[in-house]
């Protein structure tokens, strides 16, 4: 499974870990990824979207008809 948001594009970060020695290992920040459905009454069907939970607390703001136009608009299928 890929750990990208589709609203907010969200994707992981890579850096290193250091150590007391400072030796550095290879290390990635995974984002907060969910699984969420939403009913889409414009096309009376739910819709399945992988968020992090910041653009989960977005589409509790802005609405699903909102995140939707906005993840079409970025050339995401939906």
């Amino acid at each position: 499974m890929s750990r990208r948001c589709q609203m907010t594009g969200r994707e992981p970060g890579f850096g290193n870990n250091v150590s007391h020695s400072h030796r550095r290992t290879a290390r990635r920040w995974d984002p907060n990824i969910q699984t969420k459905r939403y009913w889409f009454a414009a096309e009376n069907r739910f819709v399945r979207l992988k968020l992090s939970t910041d653009a989960i607390r977005t589409i509790d703001r802005i609405g699903v008809e909102a995140a939707v136009a906005r993840i079409r608009a970025r050339g995401e299928k939906v």
